[in-house]
Order: C-alpha cells, then structure tokens, then sequence
C-alpha cells in the first residue's frame, strides 16, 4: 500500500469522524463511542423496556415486521426441499427475501418467480477469507443466476492487519458490479471478531466503497448481533445507509431491540416464529 493510499483513506476516516462529530454529542468517558451507543448504557435503556432509541429507517419505516426480514437459510446440509419449503414460506408470509448460499440461487429464483419476493445470497462466505477476482466472480455469478441483493463478508485478517487498502479493494470488488446491475449490496463486517475502532474503519471504508447496508454478522462466527453493535454502526453510516442486524435474532423482542438500535433488516432463520408473534398468532 503506498504512502498516498494510505493518507487518502485516512482522511477519508477523518471525514467521517468529523461529520458525526457535528452532529453527535461528545463521547461517554467508558467507550470509544458516542454516549448514547455506550454499550453499557444501551443494554440498560433496553433492559428498561424502551421500544425506540433513535430509529433510522432507510426510505421509510417498513409496510410490515415480515418486509424487514431476509427469510435465510446458509447452512452446509441444507436440502432441495428445504429451500423450496423456505421460499413457499417467504411468499405466504412477504419477507422481503430469502438469503441462501449461492448454489441455491438459481433453484429459489425460479420458486419466487411472480412474487415480490427478492433472492439474497452470499459472497466470501462464511470466512471472508478468498481473494477480490475471486469474490468479484462469485458476485457476478450470483447475479446471472437470479439474485437481487448481494451480502459479501470482508477480509477480516486484512482489516485487522491494518490492510485498509486491500479491504477497500476487497468490498469494491462486490460493490462495484452491483452498482453497475442496481442490485443491492450488503458488508459482513463480522462485528464479533473487532474491536470498536475497527467496526468503525470497517464501516467507514464500506460506506465509501458505496455498499448499500453494513451487517453485523454471519451467523457462523463466535457471536451474532448485539443492540450495541448495530448502535454503533448507525452512527458510523448516518441517515444514507442500511443497517443489517443478522445472527441471534430469533423472536420479535429481539428483532425489537435491533430495531430501535437503528437496524432496517434483519436476518434470520426464525423469520415465521416473528411474524406470528408480530400477528398474534399460535407460533
């Protein structure tokens, strides 16, 4: 990385960091972040019961709790008949898509044709840990075979090595041909595995990247979405992104909670036991 890459997302950074200082108020002295996102202070304002801490919702609050769900189902095993029966349950119920490994694309595109119903699927996935030609193919792929939204994981090590150039690249090998195909980009930053400054950096060279959503988490990691995380990551993004709360979310308290951190979709496997309980129906 030269001497210039390196002052360009510096500055970048400090760009950010200046604007939410103009808008936020000074940062609490027991975390690196800003005093309403303490992570300390949030678990005890939600503990408290509160339903809204500064909600930001991209385009507007959602029509329902389903349209705020990527109805998922990654895991290894998973069957023909499993993804069939996901995306039967992704029309009844209207989530906004079904999030499912790439060899799937193709199978759930063809069962959601006539819906309104979007394919998701994964990039780099679950690791983040191959390389910007062979994400930006998988990218491509993914997008021949029907999908319209797109959630790619960075290249964790690289991020924690200091590596901004290579995690740029690494997200604008995803971002950029959906941007040229107007298909929706999402950024696993993978926030169990950082500290606070580097959820911040990750954030930050997303958004300049021009990625569309942040997302916590995998799902496939050591821990999944937390109300703090998705706090911070609003604060990062502002008002012009998204912010995905996935890994953990498995009730309606919880996706609540992700909610009025700042979070605008969810993702989850437990994406029929929320709309019921949203419904007041039998789960």
């Amino acid at each position: 990385m030269t001497r210039g890459e390196l002052q360009r997302l510096i500055e970048m950074i400090v760009q950010e960091m200046r604007a939410a200082d103009l808008r936020q108020p000074p940062r609490c002295e027991c975390h690196a972040c800003r005093s309403e996102c303490c992570p300390d202070r949030l678990r005890t304002v939600l503990d408290a019961g509160a339903t809204r801490v500064g909600v930001h919702a991209i385009g507007g609050a959602p029509a329902s709790v389903a349209s705020m769900i990527d109805h998922t189902l990654l895991k290894p095993d998973a069957t023909r008949a499993e993804i069939d029966d996901l995306c039967r349950e992704a029309a009844q119920f209207g989530f906004a898509t079904v999030c499912v490994n790439p060899v799937w694309v193709a199978t759930a595109r063809a069962n959601l044709a006539g819906t309104s119903v979007g394919v998701c699927s994964v990039v780099g996935f679950p690791l983040g840990a191959t390389t910007v030609d062979v994400k930006g193919y998988e990218t491509r792929r993914a997008i021949f075979d029907g999908a319209r939204e797109i959630d790619m994981v960075i290249n964790i090590g690289a991020l924690k090595s200091h590596d901004l150039r290579t995690v740029e690249r690494d997200i604008e090998s995803v971002t950029t041909p959906c941007r040229d195909c107007g298909i929706v980009s999402k950024v696993i930053i993978e926030t169990s595995l950082l500290t606070d400054e580097e959820k911040i950096t990750a954030c930050t060279i997303a958004k300049a990247a021009g990625a569309h959503f942040v997302k916590t988490s995998t799902g496939f990691s050591t821990g999944g979405a937390t109300a703090a995380d998705v706090a911070l990551m609003r604060r990062v993004v502002g008002d012009d992104m998204g912010v995905k709360a996935s890994g953990g979310v498995r009730d309606l308290e919880g996706l609540k909670a992700m909610v009025a951190a700042g979070a605008t979709r969810i993702g989850a496997s437990a994406g029929v036991r929320i709309v019921q309980q949203a419904s007041g129906s039998k789960t």
